[in-house]
């Protein structure tokens, strides 16, 4: 089970740090994943993690404003969001896939576990 929090109000310009906990199970071999869904749009990938080794992965849009890290010890991952936008405003998800190789998964379908979602909202 994945726990997702960390979400808010901010000012363009502002951070914000997300927490993605997982109880029941340890994320060893697995990728954990950040999502987004603004209204009306489809659900968006925005970084992952490789647990083992801890190679990152982001997309283009948040490139250099987000860095995504784990903390072994809390079995946590979180993302570190800086220098938002209003277009950064959404739902995020955190979600998880046993990791196969040295793939990346971009997809929503990659993903077999996700979190309950935390919305952010950046103001202009």
């Amino acid at each position: 089970q994945l726990q997702a929090s960390g979400g808010g109000l901010v000012q363009a310009g502002g951070s914000l740090r997300l927490s993605c906990a997982a109880s029941g199970r340890t994320f060893s071999s697995y990728v954990v994943g950040w999502f987004r869904q603004a209204p009306g749009k489809e659900r968006d990938f925005a970084a992952a993690i490789r647990w083992s080794g801890g190679s990152t992965y982001y997309a283009d849009s948040v490139k250099g404003r987000f860095t995504i890290f784990r903390d072994a010890a809390k079995n946590t991952v979180y993302l570190e969001m800086n220098s938002l936008k209003p277009e950064d405003t959404a739902v995020y998800y955190c979600a998880a896939r046993y990791g196969y190789g040295s793939a990346w998964y971009r997809t929503v379908n990659d993903y077999p576990y996700w979190g309950q979602g935390t919305q952010v909202t950046v103001s202009s």
